[in-house]
């Protein structure tokens, strides 16, 4: 049924190969809660060191340093985000929620255990499960399969250097031009890796411990990378118990200067039970309780996961080249409603060229590339028996291919200023295939749909000085449907309904930049959707995915605002900081004249998200930072707007000291009121005409309760 993956085998493997290396001394850079530094002056494709030694952090041909990827993603015309590991390393970061909650404009929010809702400008809005409208990739390579869908549970927060979000079509240096644009999770390598060997255990509230370590070495032309992290939890709630082991590496050798190829190796495990949702009320007043339906069926996740990828580099005359190639496999048993039990590859390749040159005696940047990339997933579901497999119900083969073509520029005509162009051309085949000769699925069905089109992207950026930016630009973006859509499950079979691709023009303007004591990182947007894809859940008690349609019109629109201000220098005279932060982001996402839901607000993610918070360091290496997360209102629960989840506000603190011989010790307090509140929603189309009514309905996850999580860790 379940096959328990290799990754001990191979984690022992690499281990014994670090034993005979020696130790290289360094300290970690203390924590800070502010906004990322702009450093934007030079080419597109930055010059690197070939052969740089370790404690400089000048990064290498595949992999630059971490400040030339800061200046990288803020070289970008339109809204991007860059997150540097250092601020998120002394908190208890078990889920990608922990990594991205201070960037503006991205709403993520725990459902339980690693499971979470990802999403950026409403892409995905109502979606109650994995992944829409945004591609994940690690290391600039994807990570989510062929068909577009993704999960979360394979990156792993402790094996993070960085973070790069890439919003709406400015994730076109990747290829990608979903509504959400693209999260790039960049792994550390010898080169700019904190510290050579690092150790760290945490743990604290729900039964929850965890245990990392992370080894890197330079010799010679080969450095190498290894990264495992193993957590077990019995969670807020119950039936949420969680077990996962997460295990990176990468090795990279350089063939002659300027020339270097990098392999990277991934194993992922996923053992996760799932208390479902639960009614309004429940979720207020027994948060803890599971969904009975969850617990008769044992309700589940196990996923597998290995990944392979390359990338080899090339420094030219021009520019510089990467060839990346990447192999995924995912093996998934999933006892829900029914047993869903799929297996799958998904493979690719993509060239990329970025380069400076002038043209006319004018600055210009240039990106081109390629992307091929397909897979095929064998699905099968069963009656679900106390969540072992019984009678099938569904055999079926899903297949994705995709054939992409892009390319940015940005020609500065004057010395301050840049004109933005670039375009993407795309063909995508989904063919869907069920098998039939079963009593629940008799028929054979075969689906077949190719999607194309050119998203074309314009923009200005201007830049009056090195720190500070304004831009605007104007995108189209499309999102094929992947085959959580396509594929429509009732309590009786499954069907392929060949929707269309969801189409948005996208108009932005925003600035960011640094003036002494005073970051800013603002956006407003507004897209204009045609036959967005949207969801509801057609019977949340029961778990059963979300039915898909094509609305004709809607509008997405908001703001993404961050701040932050040094208050007070000096504060005891000795070199300390008082600064706080201030997040907000705004979302207006509503229908347009909808023949059902007239001008309604899309429901599922509530209108205003903030998050402040206050921090005090001491050049000694204290830090205190109390945070509060507010909602005022909550999210609608459906369509028709009849149900809406309360607001609520949560107070945080978090504390701890990074003392100079390498030694951090951390606490992450949560939710210190014990607040009771809903952090996510299963939407339906309307409340007030489920079985039972809108009491009854089981639509609502509730978030954690109080919780404390403390940690040691050591860099040497």
């Amino acid at each position: 049924m379940y096959r328990i993956p290799r990754v001990e085998l191979s984690a022992a493997l690499l281990l014994t190969l670090l034993a005979s290396r020696s130790a290289l001394a360094q300290t970690t850079a203390s924590q800070s809660i502010t906004l990322p530094e702009l450093s934007v002056e030079g080419s597109a494709a930055p010059v690197v060191t070939t052969s740089p030694t370790p404690g400089e952090k000048s990064g290498s041909v595949t992999v630059p340093s971490v400040a030339q990827q800061r200046a990288a993603v803020n070289s970008t015309v339109g809204s991007v985000a860059f997150v540097d590991a250092k601020d998120f390393q002394d908190r208890y970061t078990n889920a990608l929620r922990d990594v991205l909650k201070d960037v503006p404009g991205v709403y993520v929010q725990e459902r339980y255990g690693q499971e979470l809702r990802l999403s950026i400008r409403g892409s995905g809005i109502a979606r109650g499960f994995h992944l829409r409208g945004i591609e994940v990739l690690q290391d600039g390579i994807p990570f989510n399969l062929a068909d577009g869908s993704g999960d979360f549970y394979q990156i792993d927060p402790l094996a993070l250097r960085s973070a790069e979000v890439y919003k709406g079509g400015n994730a076109l240096t990747f290829g990608a031009t979903t509504l959400g644009g693209a999260v790039n999770f960049v792994t550390p390598t010898a080169y700019t890796a904190l510290a050579p060997n690092i150790l760290r255990i945490d743990g604290g509230s729900f039964g929850t411990i965890r245990e990392n370590f992370q080894f890197s070495r330079i010799s010679g032309p080969v450095d190498f990378m290894v990264n495992g992290t193993f957590t077990n939890s019995d969670g807020f709630r119950f039936h949420e118990a969680q077990r996962t082991q997460d295990f990176n590496a990468n090795i990279g050798y350089q063939l002659a200067p300027g020339v270097e190829t990098r392999f990277y190796l991934g194993g992922y495990l996923t053992d996760q039970k799932l208390p479902g949702s639960i009614t309004l009320g429940q979720a207020l007043n027994t948060p803890r309780i599971a969904n009975p339906t969850a617990i008769a069926g044992n309700q589940s996740r196990h996923v597998e996961t290995e990944r392979v990828a390359n990338r080899t580099s090339f420094l030219l005359d021009v520019g510089k080249l990467d060839i990346d190639t990447w192999a995924i496999h995912k093996n998934l048993y999933h006892p829900i409603f029914q047993v869903i039990d799929q297996d799958g590859w998904t493979y690719g390749i993509s060239p990329h060229w970025a380069g400076s040159f002038d043209v006319g005696g004018f600055r210009n940047d240039t990106i081109l590339g390629l992307r091929a990339f397909a897979g095929q997933n064998s699905a099968q579901q069963f009656i679900n028996i106390r969540g072992q497999r019984g009678t099938p119900t569904l055999n079926s083969l899903q297949s994705a291919s995709n054939y992409e073509a892009y390319g940015e520029n940005r020609f500065w005509f004057l010395p301050d200023v840049a004109l933005m162009t670039g375009a993407k051309l795309f063909s995508s085949n989904r063919t869907y295939s069920n098998k039939g000769g079963l009593p629940a699925s008799p028929a054979v069905q075969y689906g077949n749909i190719t999607y194309e089109g050119v998203n074309p992207k314009i923009g200005l950026l201007w830049q009056p000085l090195p720190d500070i930016q304004v831009f605007g630009d104007i995108t189209r973006s499309r999102d094929v449907p992947d085959f959580g859509d396509l594929v429509q499950q009732n309590l009786i079979s499954a069907t392929f309904v060949p929707l269309a691709a969801q189409r948005a023009w996208t108009y932005e303007a925003g600035t960011r930049g640094h003036i002494d004591r005073l970051t800013w990182d603002v956006t407003v947007y507004r897209a204009d959707l045609h036959d967005e894809l949207i969801n509801f859940s057609t019977n949340p008690g029961l778990g059963i995915p979300a039915a898909t349609f094509n609305a004709p019109h809607t509008i997405h629109q908001g703001v993404e605002a961050a701040v932050s201000l040094d208050l007070v220098r000096d504060l005891t005279g000795i070199g300390d900081t008082l600064a706080v932060t201030q997040i907000w982001t705004h979302n207006d996402f509503h229908f347009v004249r909808d023949p059902v839901y007239g001008n309604n607000r899309i429901a599922g993610i509530p209108p205003d998200v903030l998050r402040t918070v206050l921090s005090y360091r001491h050049p000694s290496g204290f830090y205190f930072a109390p945070s509060v997360d507010w909602v005022p209102q909550g999210a609608f629960a459906d369509h028709a707007n009849t149900l809406q989840a309360p607001g609520y506000a949560l107070f945080n603190i978090q504390t701890g000291i990074d003392f100079a011989n390498g030694v951090s010790l951390f606490v992450d307090a949560r939710n210190l009121t014990n607040e009771h509140y809903i952090s996510d929603i299963a939407v339906v189309n309307n409340a007030q005409t489920a079985p039972g009514g809108a009491a009854a309905l089981a639509a609502f996850y509730p978030g954690n309760g109080r919780s404390v999580f403390a940690g040691v860790r050591a860099s040497f």
